[in-house]
């Protein structure tokens, strides 16, 4: 397996300019994988004015050439599926079985999208008075800076990269210090293919100097972000020097009710997903089951077997269900949720503690668990990120609607009935970004990503995060049309 452990700026791998390195660690075992460059405001003030130089060849280049090397990029991503898959997993502990068949496949499929729509931008005729004609045209930003979190880096990069450069922007993107690897080895495969100097600059650092460098920068024209609500709120403030477009992508506490129609079955598994897939990093996950009284005792009987069944393990083994969390940091984080819950009278149905299992004793493991609770207390408030699901209930549609929205957060959210009026009233109503119906975490590099209130503005995927990474010029023409004599005394 190959790890890169320089920075890329200008086409080159370089060391930072003072030689400070970071750490990455296993989280299954704790272990050093490597240690890379860290990238501090030196650093990235010579990423971005790489990528300053390289946008305007970039920008003008033929809308298809871009495509056309996203899409040998696409390639030579799927050519290095299973290096891509091993140390996605080495680096952030999310299972083999789903970095192979979910992330990788993932992150190929959305190059291959925006490649594909590198050309097929079009700007509109304005109907405006006789005599003019007055067309708009969509063009790059310039230089654009992109944070990756640490729970899909892979994935997150892709989401970043592929809309910014098919739209004709040259960036710069700071991927999580904590998973930086294979952020790094996506940047190797596009010098492979022929991405020019510049064009893409990666740089590790913290985000209290290597991202706030990038949040402040004149030079940079747009900053976007995934990660938690809080440092989307210091980037907002960063971002007032030279009024920098904005996009950002936070927290959520994912509403995800079960109606008394619902086919249980369907629903236990999907809320099963939607909490425990990747150990419950994710800001969409269906972190809070919303379920109505008269079916609840049947739903939690079969929730918490199914939970319970779940195989923890080594991310590297093939059947393990469930790795560690990404961090000794954020296995803390989510234990302290554990007492929190204890503290404020919840019912821990399972888990709330490390696993027994002495083989796992060194990792950043915690056990799938299950909380009930109120819905005012923090657990079902505040975003936990991680295997915790907190359980709650309703006797009716407008109590189902008051809890669901009844958080500061509205990413992704949920629900599950064979009533396909409610379905879509409660689509219409709920307070997200984002509704699955009868299903959960269904993403699509076509489909609009984001979320309202505390959970962020902008969107990821689709023809919106084209727009996102693009400006309006509007154009008037004068036919032939009379201009009126400037007055004159």
């Amino acid at each position: 397996m190959h790890i890169q452990n320089k920075m890329l700026i200008n086409g080159e791998w370089v060391d930072a300019l003072d030689g400070a390195t970071i750490e990455v660690l296993n989280p299954h075992d704790g272990s050093l994988i490597t240690e890379v460059a860290e990238a501090k405001v030196a650093d990235v003030d010579r990423a971005v004015a790489a990528a300053k130089a390289a946008y305007p060849a970039w920008g003008a280049m033929q809308a298809s050439e871009r495509g056309r090397l996203l899409l040998k990029l696409a390639d030579r991503i799927e050519e290095c599926a299973d290096e891509l898959a091993a140390l996605e997993s080495l680096d952030t502990g999310h299972p083999i079985r789903d970095t192979r068949n979910l992330d990788v496949q993932r992150t190929a499929y959305c190059f291959r999208y925006f490649g594909g729509m590198a050309d097929k931008l079009e700007g509109t005729v304005v109907p405006v008075e006789p005599g003019f004609l007055n067309y708009t045209q969509r063009e790059p930003i310039g230089v654009v800076g992109q944070i990756v979190p640490w729970n899909f880096p892979l994935m997150f990069t892709s989401w970043k990269m592929a809309p910014a450069l098919a739209a004709g922007n040259a960036i710069v993107i700071k991927p999580a210090e904590l998973t930086p690897l294979t952020t790094l080895r996506i940047a190797e495969l596009m010098m492979e293919v022929g991405f020019p100097p510049g064009v893409v600059n990666v740089v590790v650092g913290y985000g209290s100097t290597a991202g706030a460098r990038l949040a402040d920068h004149e030079d940079v024209g747009k900053i976007a972000f995934t990660g938690s609500t809080q440092t989307g709120q210091s980037i907002v403030r960063a971002s007032a020097g030279n009024l920098k477009k904005v996009q950002l992508e936070l927290g959520g506490k994912g509403a995800n009710i079960i109606f008394e129609d619902a086919d249980i079955q369907k629903a236990v598994g999907g809320s099963a997903w939607a909490i425990f897939h990747n150990q419950g990093q994710a800001c969409i996950a269906g972190s809070r089951i919303i379920i109505h009284e008269s079916i609840a005792d049947e739903f939690l009987d079969k929730f918490v077997a199914l939970a319970k069944s779940i195989r923890l393990g080594p991310p590297d083994r093939t059947d393990t269900e469930m790795g560690p969390l990404t961090s000794r940091m954020h296995q803390e984080r989510v234990l302290a949720y554990c007492d929190i819950a204890r503290d404020e009278g919840a019912e821990i149905l399972l888990g709330g503690k490390v696993p027994s299992d002495p083989e796992l004793a060194n990792g950043c493991y915690v056990e799938p668990t299950i909380v009930r609770a109120k819905a005012t207390d923090r657990v079902a408030q505040e975003e936990v990120f991680g295997p915790f699901v907190t359980v709650l209930t309703f006797k009716d549609d407008g109590e189902a609607l008051a809890i669901a929205n009844g958080t500061e957060y509205g990413l992704g959210s949920g629900l599950w009935t064979k009533d396909i009026s409610r379905a879509h009233r409660f689509a219409r109503d709920m307070n997200a970004g984002m509704v699955w119906i009868n299903c959960y975490k269904r993403v699509n590099p076509g489909s609009p990503f984001g979320g309202v209130g505390k959970s962020g503005y902008g969107r990821e995927m689709g023809f919106e995060v084209m727009r996102e990474y693009t400006q309006v010029k509007s154009v008037w023409v004068n036919v032939d049309a009379q201009i009126p004599p400037f007055y004159t005394r």
